[in-house]
């Protein structure tokens, strides 16, 4: 038997007395529990909505809303335009069904018998909704039927507020909350007596031209005007939630045709609104494949608020100097969680859809604290270690390369805490070509920023940051710095409930804890900072924070990043286009915002300098010729000593300038500078030459040390300060060692040609 033959069947035996149980109608909380919103709610880390988002393209259905939030007129508008009997029939009104019938014998036209009852039994069941042709009769029947069922199991005020919600109005807009936000813009329980008028007047028609949904809102509002101040008993309605008949004011039509042409042109609820729509959009990206109604998430409402707002008030401020795009960060430190997550400046964009927080750019010099962090953790250098910020020029396979600081001044010898905290780009060119393009990169990636390209790739402008990284990795990896050198990945939603079984094993350290220490010490400090920023610039908060800022090539990019005891912020300004700004540096453009939102975060904080890891030993240093201030300094074991001093710059070779190569005075027992190897750069790669024989071509190993030994592949290659090598294809491990066969230096490289096979790294 066909499922609606056997639904005509019940409802005949219905008629006939039998228990009506086994139909399986459902019960209002099932069709409120089953109701899906077009939008999904993305709710704060309390409660709070941030973000509507649209995820059903194919309806436009707003939140379930509960009756007692709906407009009293609205509701007594419904009630007079489409069943004034409804709070005393069973399901049917038998006087409008005779009065229906009594009008189709004599062919004139009177009002439909079909109750509000008997409508949401058909919007529950789509086997009584009308076809093109109507309903017949069959299909009259089973809706009268169910909707006795539904009268003698759902409350009055549950069967009023589901047809609310679940009744369509006009194109795609189907329940009240969505008819509010669109046609109105506002939310349900604002509706006046004009605007309940004519959402009853679109129940009847809700695709009709604006003059007849005009005129049918017309009659709806003198129907309120006339409607008892008292409404009639509510059979079965509990008193908190019932509706009670509202007495509208005068009806007035005048002006009623202009107003429904409006009101149905109007499409003022968007697809997003919302404080996070990038943030909506990233979360929904990561959800599972049903999409949930609502989604929590990890961002504080209040904060979100504020950012967005400072961010938009300083690109304001910024207005003429060609700069109109911005994102906003805030970490917590312990546990990862994004607190803050502003994508773009908004309404001041011309690309707010793109993702300042996800978008790559180029860093600038926000790099720096790594590459120093890495030379001191590798005893390369020191805090008090000087170096030499004078023009250069360093050789590499495109060229010479040839850095020049921001404000193409140069300071002279500097120690690497003036380097650093000044943001100095000759000094942290010099380290690097200590360190090695592809050692930093590696570094790099192990504080969790994904470089899409090798080291050698980017050369010695990986430096000054040349790679392109997003803001969310960049601030996640200054978190690492504010955690002592560990890193785990950000969270964009609340944690779960811990399974049961043992916990994870904490992941390692990505960096030196010792050396984060040094480095944060470092950019907390004023006094590293006043050559290029002064004693009082806006990067002095009246609270402990560590803060670096960065400017890209062409000052396309701006950045202001650092943390507190609890939190890590990240900003950036710019053009979404790429395009360069005029005169705006880090501490005109993204630092205002990241003090402003620092401070916002400690109003009520406090935050206190993180103590000493083990390890780190304080010590009193001078530096010789004055260069800079005697002062108290961090070193890691070995490594201290209390006078630093220029003795000779390698006999002035401008080739050893380029490397960096600084032979500094030691007094007591101080160490000398640890031994390198300075040619070839890890990471070389070397290709045969066919047209020269193999017997004759060679490579040359240099140190900077003579009594050194060389290892090739862990096997004896000779000794001295240089070595010949007749390369042969494959990957290669360079180490030299000492007169004990302890590691002071290593490199990797590779040699291609003719039969190279591919060999994993020992």
């Amino acid at each position: 038997m066909k499922p609606l033959a056997r639904r005509t069947l019940a409802a005949l035996l219905l008629i006939a007395g039998y228990d009506h149980s086994a139909l399986g109608m459902p019960s209002f909380n099932e069709v409120k529990a089953d109701f899906r919103p077009s939008d999904t709610l993305i709710l704060d880390r309390h409660g709070e909505i941030l973000q509507r988002q649209r995820t059903d393209v194919t309806v436009r259905r707003g939140q379930w809303v509960a009756l007692a939030d709906v407009s009293p007129a609205l509701r007594t508008a419904l009630v007079l335009s489409e069943d004034q009997r409804f709070y005393e029939h069973s399901g049917v009104d038998w006087r409008a069904v005779s009065s229906a019938a009594w009008g189709n014998l004599w062919n004139t036209r009177t009002r439909g018998a079909s109750t509000l009852t008997m409508q949401l039994a058909g919007l529950l069941d789509g086997d009584w909704r009308a076809g093109p042709g109507g309903r017949s009769v069959t299909q009259k029947l089973g809706q009268a039927v169910t909707a006795t069922q539904l009268e003698a199991r759902w409350r009055k005020d549950q069967i009023l507020e589901s047809y609310l919600n679940l009744v369509p109005f006009r194109g795609e807009i189907v329940g009240i909350d969505a008819l509010s936000r669109t046609l109105f813009g506002k939310a349900a329980h604002g509706l006046d007596a004009r605007e309940a008028a004519v959402a009853a007047a679109l129940v009847r028609a809700p695709n009709a031209a604006p003059a007849r949904v005009a005129q049918r809102a017309c009659g709806v509002l003198q129907a309120m005007n006339a409607a008892p101040a008292t409404p009639p008993a509510i059979k079965k309605a509990a008193p908190p939630v019932s509706a009670p008949a509202v007495r509208s004011p005068a009806a007035d039509c005048d002006g009623l045709n202009l107003f429904v042409t409006g009101a149905l042109q109007r499409r003022a609820w968007p697809a997003s609104e919302g404080l996070a729509p990038h943030l909506a959009r990233r979360l929904l990206a990561t959800g599972g494949p049903a999409t949930p109604t609502r989604v929590n998430a990890t961002v504080d409402a209040t904060l979100q608020r504020f950012a967005l707002q400072t961010l938009q008030r300083h690109l304001r401020e910024l207005r003429g100097r060609n700069v109109e795009d911005g994102a906003v960060v805030v970490l917590d430190n312990a546990s990862g969680e994004v607190l803050a997550w502003v994508g773009s400046s908004g309404e001041l964009s011309d690309a707010a859809e793109v993702d300042g927080v996800l978008a790559p750019r180029q860093p600038g010099s926000t790099l720096k604290p790594f590459l120093y962090a890495q030379a001191i953790a590798e005893q390369r250098l020191t805090a008090a270690s000087l170096l030499d910020d004078a023009p250069t020029q360093i050789p590499t396979a495109g060229g010479l390369y040839i850095p020049q600081n921001y404000d193409r001044q140069f300071k002279g010898w500097v120690s690497v805490r003036t380097a650093l905290g000044a943001s100095l780009n000759v000094p942290a060119v010099r380290t690097l070509v200590m360190v090695s393009p592809e050692a930093f990169a590696r570094q790099l990636r192990a504080v969790g920023l994904p470089l899409r390209e090798t080291g050698d790739y980017y050369g010695y402008s990986l430096a000054l940051g040349s790679a392109e990284l997003p803001l969310l990795a960049l601030t996640n990896a200054y978190r690492t710095l504010a955690n002592g050198g560990r890193f785990s990945e950000v969270a964009i939603r609340p944690p779960a409930r811990p399974a049961k079984g043992p916990a994870a094993a904490p992941a390692g350290p990505a960096l030196d804890p010792r050396a984060a220490y040094i480095v944060g010490d470092i950019l907390s400090d004023p006094n590293a900072r006043a050559r290029t920023f002064g004693t009082d610039s806006v990067l002095a908060t009246r609270f402990w924070t560590a803060v670096k800022t960065g400017t890209s090539k062409d000052m396309r990019d701006n950045w202001a990043l650092g943390w507190s005891q609890r939190y890590t912020v990240g900003v950036w300004v710019g053009n979404a286009s790429g395009a360069a700004m005029h005169d705006v540096s880090g501490t005109s453009g993204a630092a205002p915002i990241w003090a402003a939102v620092m401070q916002q975060l400690h109003a009520r904080t406090p935050s206190r300098a993180p103590l000493p890891p083990a390890g780190l030993m304080a010590q009193r240093v001078s530096f010789g010729g004055q260069l800079e201030a005697a002062r108290s300094e961090w070193f890691l074991p070995g490594t201290a000593q209390d006078t630093f001093a220029i003795n000779s710059i390698a006999d002035n070779d401008p080739s050893t300038l380029g490397r960096g190569q600084i032979r500094l005075k030691t007094v007591k027992n101080g160490p000398a500078q640890a031994t390198r190897i300075t040619a070839p750069a890890d990471g070389t790669i070397l290709a045969l030459d066919p047209d020269i024989p193999p017997t004759r071509q060679r490579v040359r190993f240099t140190a900077d040390a003579a009594g050194a030994r060389w290892l090739m592949d862990g096997q004896p290659l000779g000794s001295g300060a240089t070595v010949p090598w007749m390369p042969w294809p494959g990957r290669h491990r360079v180490t030299l060692v000492n007169a004990a066969g302890q590691p002071l230096d290593e490199i990797r490289l590779e040699v291609r040609g003719a039969g190279v096979r591919a060999v994993a790294y020992k």
